[in-house]
């Protein structure tokens, strides 16, 4: 069984050092426990301390490209080396490598297929009241839109089998947290969660600039996403209130036209009719939008088929 504990990197120099010592070097059940940092265009000495630490593998993206990113492109090198599960962690050293081992054992007994370490967001001293209560309200949202049920969505400390980590390709760029947790529940994949104790950064959070940017940023992210995944019914709800407003107005012109008689109440037939046509065009678009998602899942499904075939080359 060949582990991967990947590292994505943004100016870490100061406490990578401290999160890649704290990882164990013996996993019962596990052959083989390699590093990878993903350096997502440091300006600082983040590659040179990773390379002093004895880190295993080094990637360097081009240009600062966001956590997204860098998460992406950490699973596919992660494939690409054969990997059979992969560990993501942050480099702040803000959760506990020791715990590792217990969150991959759901993977290697076959009870997952992603595990997500949960702060228990609701205890951690360091956040603030309002923090904790953004952090339980967005993963209840993200619960809601994805089915599957996640106390810490925004936690980065993470398991991923092979086959899941084949499964995942992120559509967004600002966080893999929230988009990942969707596309399982999508997919049909297992997720389950171990609690961990969180310690408190040195650093505030590059990702998360202020309270208010998080949620419009996470709130868009999690809409755009439900589009994606649910276009039709994203539509339909849309042309709703359209469509029962519009045929509200057709009917009260119906009724003044039989009751009274000649062409009164003109104003109702012009807006009911307006208001059906929006609503009408808001389905077809809602069909367009999910045929659209049917090639997408398709072209999801050849990519998996391709990184299982380039995975089983390489480890042949």
């Amino acid at each position: 069984m060949h582990l991967i504990i990947q590292i994505p990197c943004y100016n870490e120099e100061q406490t990578l050092a401290a999160t890649l010592a704290d990882i164990p070097f013996h996993i019962p059940g596990v052959d083989v426990i390699e590093t990878l940092v993903i350096d997502d265009g440091s300006t600082d000495n983040t590659v040179a301390v990773a390379r002093h630490s004895g880190v295993n593998h080094i990637i360097s993206l081009p240009g600062h490209k966001g956590l997204a990113t860098a998460f992406q492109a950490g699973l596919n090198a992660c494939l690409q080396l054969g990997a059979d599960i992969i560990v993501n962690t942050d480099a702040d050293n803000q959760y506990p490598q020791a715990d590792i081992p217990r969150l991959i054992a759901p993977i290697l007994n076959n009870e997952a297929d992603i595990v997500i370490g949960d702060r228990q967001v609701h205890r951690l001293a360091h956040f603030s009241p309002t923090k904790r209560l953004l952090q339980q309200w967005g993963s209840w949202v993200v619960r809601m839109v994805s089915g599957v049920h996640v106390p810490d969505a925004t936690s980065g400390f993470r398991a991923y089998s092979r086959e899941a980590a084949m499964r995942m390709s992120l559509l967004t760029r600002y966080t893999y947290t929230l988009e990942t947790i969707i596309q399982a529940g999508k997919k049909g994949l297992r997720v389950v969660y171990i609690p961990v104790q969180a310690r408190p950064t040195s650093r505030p959070s590059r990702l998360v600039k202020s309270n208010w940017s998080y949620v419009t940023r996470s709130a868009g992210t999690i809409m755009r996403l439900y589009v994606f995944y649910e276009p039709l019914r994203t539509f339909f709800f849309l042309s709703l209130p359209f469509l029962l407003i519009g045929l509200f107005a057709l009917l009260r012109f119906g009724y003044f036209f039989i009751t009274e008689g000649g062409f009164g109440h003109v104003q109702s037939l012009v807006v009911g009719g307006t208001l059906l046509t929006v609503g009408f065009l808001l389905l077809v678009l809602g069909v367009v939008a999910d045929l659209i998602a049917a090639n997408r899942a398709l072209i999801e499904e050849l990519m998996y088929r391709v990184k299982r075939l380039e995975t089983e080359r390489k480890n042949r």
